[in-house]
């Protein structure tokens, strides 16, 4: 309880603070050096406005045979619009980087893998507040709040700056 209520206060108004943003910079180094679970990795896309490519950290659901991100803080992050804006095009990194194709799942498709999300990412509990073990409704009910993207190789191009 007291992990989850410190955990919410790191992501105020559902953006990391400078705190956040401290423990997220070191996590990202050592999941891009390949360093820990194979299912952190550190996501590269294109910034929206700045053409920049940005970085974060993210960890990796698995859901019947295939890989998905999970937004724990809803569709309003940077993390969200920048890679709509960018038609999906990214990178992960985990010792080596792999190009690769974020295609928005539906919502009516999203409750089986945000289980599994929760599941994997504990840090995420205090975000989406379902028990790992709920019923599959209840990760229904929330499943239009937390949008989630399949990691495909198909047209795969990486993060393209603009200009």
């Amino acid at each position: 309880m007291v992990l989850s209520s410190l955990r919410r206060r790191l992501y105020r108004g559902r953006h990391a603070g400078a705190v956040a943003r401290m423990l997220n910079r070191g996590q990202a180094r050592l999941a891009a050096a390949g360093i820990g679970p194979t299912w952190l990795v550190v996501v590269e896309t294109v910034g929206r406005r700045s053409g920049r490519t940005i970085t974060f950290p993210a960890v990796v659901a698995d859901y019947e045979g295939d890989r998905y991100l999970v937004s724990m803080l809803g569709a309003d992050t940077n993390w969200v619009r920048n890679v709509r804006a960018s038609d999906g095009r990214a990178a992960l990194r985990h010792g080596r980087r792999e190009p690769v194709r974020l295609v928005e799942v539906g919502v009516g498709e999203r409750a089986p893998i945000l289980r599994s999300y929760v599941r994997r990412a504990t840090g995420a509990r205090a975000h989406i507040q379902v028990d790992p073990d709920a019923p599959i409704a209840a990760f229904e009910r929330i499943a239009a709040d937390y949008p989630v993207f399949r990691v495909t190789m198909e047209e795969a191009a990486g993060p393209q700056r603009s200009g």
